[in-house]
């Protein structure tokens, strides 16, 4: 797998693997799969409650267009839908642990959505994938056009992960939490906190853990306390352990 590096517009550095080929491809066939589940239990449907070849007999060509084109709209918008209501995931993703974000570190829009699924008729629709296929494979961050269209990527969630790249910490039964705000955050974004912090860490670059707390009060509103910006930082890390961990 590529690494895909994404700079914030706090120009924090935060790396995420990019989902393979073999992974994109294998979330496709599942959403195929539910996409067939859908029209063959339409068809059972129609068998079951209509005799469906006289069903279709007594109604008009365009009356039955019309049912044909209301009820292939969840097929045609599917990743639109889902892709737009689960952040970035369709069921085929989410089974295969990836996700599409912006390149620029947001959180990708509907608008980011819309891109992926309009030039997606060139990327699949149009060649039954093949254009799509050759982009993902020539691309280093193996992204299609539309994804390039929409500045995204397609990022694995399966990390390793380790004691030290989780979000747990050890804080004890004694512990006293410092600020409640924490709870704005996400486990994602204490991950990423976590992470951001122990690469600035090992690096000895200062310059990023002063802007990775700068990010932390404007996103948070939390006002530092703690003086150095790594305490301030850990003591946020402990503090979403502590609510989460207990409510």
């Amino acid at each position: 797998m590529s690494e895909l590096t994404i700079n914030t517009t706090q120009n924090v550095n935060i790396n995420f693997e990019a989902a393979s080929v073999g992974e994109r491809v294998l979330a496709y066939i599942v959403d195929f799969l539910v996409k067939a589940a859908y029209v063959f239990v339409l068809f059972l449907i129609f068998i079951i409650l209509f005799n469906l070849g006289q069903f279709f007999r007594s109604i008009d060509f365009w009356t039955g267009m019309a049912i044909y084109s209301v009820l292939s709209l969840p097929i045609v918008f599917y990743s639109l839908l889902f892709e737009s209501l689960m952040e970035g995931q369709t069921i085929g993703k989410r089974v295969m642990k990836i996700k599409v974000v912006k390149i620029d570190g947001y959180q990708a829009s509907f608008g980011d959505y819309l891109i992926r699924w309009v030039v997606r008729i060139v990327d699949i629709g149009m060649t039954s994938g093949i254009i799509g296929l050759i982009a993902m494979i020539v691309n280093e961050k193996t992204q299609r056009l539309g994804d390039v269209a929409a500045g995204t990527a397609v990022i694995t969630l399966k990390n390793k992960v380790t004691i030290n790249s989780s979000i747990l910490e050890d804080i004890g039964e004694m512990y006293v939490p410092t600020y409640p705000l924490v709870i704005k955050l996400t486990d994602n974004d204490v991950r990423i906190i976590k992470e951001t912090l122990q690469t600035a860490l090992s690096r000895n670059d200062l310059d990023v853990i002063v802007k990775l707390k700068d990010k932390i009060e404007s996103v948070t509103g939390i006002t530092n306390q703690s003086g150095k910006s790594e305490d301030f930082i850990r003591i946020v890390i402990k503090d979403y352990n502590y609510y989460t961990q207990n409510m």
